[in-house]
């Protein structure tokens, strides 16, 4: 079956995180928000104020009926998004989408075979450990830190300014998995 990667990405530090489901729809996107991103955050004294995502129906609909936008609204975060049909204006999210498949899942999928959700997350968050905590970036802020020390970093700063923008998307090109490498999902 296909699974589909929910991810976020810190605009500054490039620090990243991402959650596997089955599905993508309104919940899926809280829920990446409410388990992972906003404990994170909250546990670092830095609030979430507004986050960017691209125009995907997860993200956008009626405040009072969609789930993503619904939480959005009671969590006090604006909510951006991309211009329609621009996947340049959310650029981050999609090179880091590239770099999760490339040096992840398609090395991943030749050496194992998952019967399970939960066994592929696990898996994924190892190698999200290494991306922020061991690898070196270039970017912008980076300078050949890694995304967590560039995080760590700039602490004081973004909860000075109390200004922080998160990406969040889909993995454009979503996995889809043949039975023979996913089974029971």
């Amino acid at each position: 079956g296909k699974v589909y990667s929910q991810v976020f990405i810190d605009s500054y530090s490039r620090v990243a995180d991402a959650k596997l489901y089955t599905d993508k729809t309104a919940i899926t996107a809280a829920d990446m928000l409410n388990d992972r991103v906003l404990p994170w955050y909250e546990s670092q004294g830095i609030p979430i104020l507004r986050i960017l995502t691209d125009r995907g129906s997860e993200y956008k609909g009626n405040i009072e009926h969609h789930a993503f936008e619904l939480f959005l609204s009671i969590e006090g975060i604006e909510h951006t998004t991309t211009k329609a049909y621009s996947p340049q204006t959310n650029g981050m999210c999609e090179r880091f989408n590239k770099t999760m498949k490339q040096e992840f899942f398609d090395t991943a999928m030749r050496k194992k075979i998952y019967t399970d959700l939960d066994d592929l997350q696990l898996d994924l968050d190892i190698w999200l450990e290494h991306f922020n905590n061991e690898r070196p970036h270039s970017g912008k802020y980076c300078y050949g830190k890694t995304p967590m020390q560039t995080f760590k970093d700039s602490k004081k700063l973004a909860v000075e300014k109390n200004n922080e923008i998160l990406y969040l998307d889909y993995i454009s090109d979503s996995q889809n998995l043949t039975d023979n490498q996913v089974q029971n999902l």
